[in-house]
């Protein structure tokens, strides 16, 4: 078994190590960061609207969601991604990821996925969803879990894309401590498997200083970093719950953390996230009352966060 193991381990290094894979590492310090929206706020808009939309409110680009409800269905993407691709760059938006429900390589058209993005030079994608069991300690579930990040990032090597694991916060979440996934991408190249560095969760996982130490640890792995806000509210159970925000109405240390980001020389995805109530379009409504309001609360929000980033002299 451990035999087979290191094989398979062995087969993903040997192939990253070759150099198939696109380089997707960080570049200078004089980067100047772009800012998608992530489109599952938008699933009210389809085709051109969605990209005059998006122009119009002042992003530079989309992540578009490229899974189950998303935009584009996954049993679809051959048929619907390029076409909807063109519609967004045509409207002079940037395509820089989309986000998927790809766990491993055996999830759904992972592989129909991975190859159309290549044929459509859209270099990096969302990745995640694994859980840890109460039947074993966390360093043996994390060392099971390694082959099928090697079978992954092999297949991401052979499209020349890059996985970003998606930090998210919660209960039995890999990844909600950050570091898990030191551990588990350890000897990995990072530009085929790498992180979305959640801010938002990673503040509700570790508030005060934990948030700072995870980004640190994270290092090179950060491919991508997905931006939201919150507060710690008590639901009506009268349990503690974080509850999101408008930006700069919350907790997290957005302008210290803009100074790391620069620090690091990250250049790859940035998103912008509206998880906090905004006429449906929060949770991925296929239709909102009001189109307008929307758009001016989006529009704030990509203000707030341009400020940041010109703070920190990313923008």
């Amino acid at each position: 078994m451990e035999t087979s193991r290191r094989a398979i381990l062995q087969s993903g290094a040997t192939a990253l190590l070759a150099g198939t894979v696109a380089n997707a590492a960080p570049g200078g310090g004089d980067t100047k960061l772009k800012v998608a929206i992530f489109s599952k706020h938008l699933l009210f808009l389809q085709g051109v609207p969605l990209a005059e939309a998006v122009a119009g409110m002042g992003f530079d680009g989309i992540d578009l969601a490229v899974r189950k409800g998303g935009h584009v269905e996954p049993a679809q993407v051959k048929q619907e991604l390029p076409g909807l691709v063109k519609i967004i760059r045509d409207h002079g938006l940037a395509v820089p990821m989309i986000t998927t429900d790809i766990v491993d390589t055996t999830t759904p058209f992972a592989e129909d996925i991975l190859q159309c993005m290549s044929e459509l030079n859209i270099s990096h994608y969302r990745w995640g969803g694994l859980k840890y069991t109460n039947d074993a300690t966390i360093p043996a579930q994390l060392d099971s879990m390694k082959p099928r990040v090697a079978k992954l990032a092999a297949l991401n090597a052979k499209y020349r894309v890059g996985a970003m694991y998606h930090t998210h916060s919660g209960f039995d979440v890999v990844g909600a401590p950050i570091w898990d996934l030191h551990e588990l991408l350890s000897g990995f190249d990072p530009a085929s498997v790498g992180v979305n560095y959640d801010i938002g969760h990673a503040t509700v996982e570790g508030g005060f200083g934990g948030w700072i130490d995870s980004f640190r640890v994270t290092g090179q792995y950060v491919r991508g970093i997905a931006v939201k806000d919150f507060l710690w509210e008590k639901n009506s159970k009268g349990d503690w719950r974080p509850a999101w925000k408008p930006l700069g109405q919350g907790m997290v240390n957005f302008s210290r953390f803009f100074q790391m980001v620069a620090a690091s020389h990250f250049a790859g995805p940035l998103q912008l996230h509206f998880e906090y109530p905004l006429e449906g379009a929060d949770e991925g409504a296929k239709a909102v009352s009001n189109k307008i309001a929307v758009y001016e609360v989006m529009t704030r929000d990509l203000k707030q966060l341009r400020g940041y980033l010109a703070q920190a002299g990313l923008a």
